[in-house]
């Protein structure tokens, strides 16, 4: 007897431009496993369309017009409906300015417009999959540029996610360091000699405890509550 087939993954697809709507609809839609829901032109159509069809994944221009990309991002991440939806911005590289500011308003990763079809693809279903940032070396790089910036005698600054890890145990933090640098479950296994399971579970508590969507934003809480520094 055949087990039954998983369900698609869900995209909803967010940017002003039709011609790139289109060549991502064309690529997604004939990707196994992978479904388009429908098109937005703009960020408030995107989250309207993101509450009508609760989409798994939403590819997130950032300039568009009504409602720019980040905040479209952040009322999406805001619905008690949408927990379960996650947002991969799509982007160029003069807009890596934005990126910060979108991981902080909930997006789990991003992926350049430049990206062949198969990085899309891979970028849709980690994502979704929920083990990994989309591009760990990227984002720590983004997040060096952009969040650390104080010279080194400044101290860090005071911010609620500092106060957020008086929640988690030692381990619990040697755990989100090792997020923060991009390892996987499995790398953070092997770094701390514990079992993949175990590696798996703490993430998981750090993830409940900080309140964090992802790991993406557990990158975010690290780097602004000052536990890791450039």
């Amino acid at each position: 007897m055949n087990s039954p087939a998983a369900a698609p993954i869900r995209v909803l697809l967010a940017d002003d431009q039709a011609l790139i709507r289109s060549a991502l609809a064309d690529l997604v839609s004939h990707e196994p496993g992978l479904t388009v829901v429908d098109q937005a032109s703009d960020g408030r159509e995107a989250h309207r369309l993101a509450l009508q069809h609760r989409p798994d994944i939403v590819l997130m221009d950032i300039r568009m017009p009504v409602m720019d990309g980040i905040d479209a991002t952040a009322a999406i991440c805001a619905e008690p409906s949408l927990t379960e939806t996650r947002i991969v911005i799509v982007t160029t590289f003069d807009e890596d300015a934005y990126l910060l500011s979108a991981l902080r308003a909930g997006a789990s990763g991003f992926i350049g417009k430049g990206a062949d079809p198969a990085e899309l693809m891979n970028a849709i279903r980690v994502v979704q999959a929920g083990d990994s940032l989309l591009s760990p070396r990227a984002t720590r790089t983004l997040i060096d540029r952009y969040l650390d910036a104080p010279a080194p005698t400044s101290a860090p600054r005071a911010s609620p996610a500092a106060d957020a890890l008086e929640l988690l145990t030692e381990r619990e933090r040697e755990v989100l360091r090792l997020i923060a640098r991009g390892l996987s479950n499995g790398d953070i296994a092997r770094e701390l000699v514990i079992s993949p399971h175990t590696a798996k579970t703490h993430a998981s508590r750090v993830l409940t405890k900080l309140g964090a969507r992802d790991r993406a934003q557990l990158v975010v809480i690290a780097y602004e509550s000052g536990l890791v520094r450039a």
